[in-house]
């Protein structure tokens, strides 16, 4: 059984910092609260689709606050969400509404391409309308309290990370496969009963395609916690849309402020973008923060960042400093990142983790 290869992942159900800071999503995960996108199916929505998109985002903000009403609600038991009936339609059908307009001028990711993805154009992402998987499998290797994972691998990304370990998948090196919004909710509910703690969706990144995600979650029938595995690359528009679909938001924080982003990962303004998402993801879900480690980047990313994070985000919030860093794809390009890290280099960041106060990371 997967905890034979994991005995980690059962421990961690007793460990009470980590339940603390995820404790809805236990609740959800062990059946006792519903996942965000089951309440969002039952929230009333009173639109057109013929609507603008600027009175389909004033629509949205007042069903948030709705949102959460309803949330705290049934997590308090006040309310049953079985007691609440079906709308005709919802706050989830007016995100995945406003998202198809999105695609109209393509605005998922900070880079605002502005293509138009339903006419079949292309932009930084290289992703269309259709979803594109590449494998889809229970993930051992992810933190403990995530395995077994229910990960989906989708094609495309909104970065070029040199150093790549995903690289055939992000940039496209193999076909995948398409997928229907029902036959992934399918694939979700399998998981489900194959004992995957939540699903997790990922790539390359899940951004590009967060319309077809959320048409997916129409039609799941498990109550399951949906991960957003992400680059934390993502606009303020997809945020938005985020809050009341994520229960936990799997965040990395690649680089510090300084022009490391640009450098490696094409990203201009990585660190705005990264502090802001990250903030919006602690307000309506539950965050993991990953960083991986990078040569040579202790002092201008990992320091820089573990700071903000403690300072802005909380001491208890989860972080996974990872050292798995290796060089692949084109990392031959950047020289620091021809080797993979020191025992110098992973002490050091442990020790900032914890001259931080961070007192709820692991390796």
């Amino acid at each position: 059984m997967w905890y034979m290869v994991r005995p980690d992942s059962l421990a961690v159900l007793k460990d009470e910092k980590v339940r603390r800071v995820l404790n809805r999503y236990f609740k959800v995960m062990e059946g006792d609260l519903p996942a965000k996108f089951q309440i969002a199916r039952k929230l009333p929505a009173n639109y057109s689709e013929d609507y603008p998109l600027e009175k389909l985002w004033s629509i949205h903000r007042e069903l948030m606050d709705e949102y959460v009403d309803l949330e705290s609600k049934i997590d308090s038991n006040l309310l049953k969400i079985e007691d609440i009936e079906e709308p005709e339609r919802s706050l989830l059908d007016l995100k995945i509404t406003i998202a198809k307009k999105i695609l109209q001028s393509c605005h998922l990711c900070t880079r605002r391409c502005g293509v138009n993805r339903l006419k079949g154009e292309r932009g930084y992402c290289r992703c269309g309308d259709q979803i594109t998987v590449s494998t889809v499998f229970a993930h051992m290797g992810e933190e403990p309290e995530l395995v077994p994972s229910g990960t989906i691998f989708t094609l495309g990304c909104t970065l070029k990370c040199l150093h790549c370990q995903n690289w055939s998948i992000s940039q496209w090196y193999e076909d995948g496969v398409i997928y229907t919004p029902i036959e992934l909710a399918r694939l979700i509910d399998e998981l489900k009963e194959r004992e995957c703690r939540n699903v997790n969706l990922v790539g390359g990144e899940p951004t590009p395609w967060l319309e077809q995600w959320l048409q997916t979650f129409r039609y799941v029938n498990a109550n399951i916690p949906v991960v957003w595995n992400s680059n934390s690359y993502y606009s303020g528009e997809t945020a938005e849309l985020l809050s009341g679909f994520a229960d936990v938001y799997l965040l990395d924080f690649k680089y510090g402020p300084g022009e490391c982003s640009k450098r490696i990962s094409d990203a201009p303004r990585y660190w705005e973008v990264c502090t802001r998402n990250h903030l919006k993801a602690l307000k309506y879900g539950e965050l993991i923060i990953r960083i991986l480690v990078l040569p040579q980047h202790l002092e201008c990313c990992v320091k820089e960042i573990i700071e903000w994070i403690s300072e802005n985000l909380g001491r208890e919030v989860r972080v996974n400093v990872m050292f798995q860093y290796r060089p692949e794809w084109r990392a031959h390009e950047i020289p620091e990142l021809r080797r993979r890290l020191t025992r110098s280099e992973m002490e050091r960041a442990v020790k900032l983790a914890r001259e931080a106060g961070l007192t709820n990371f692991i390796t």
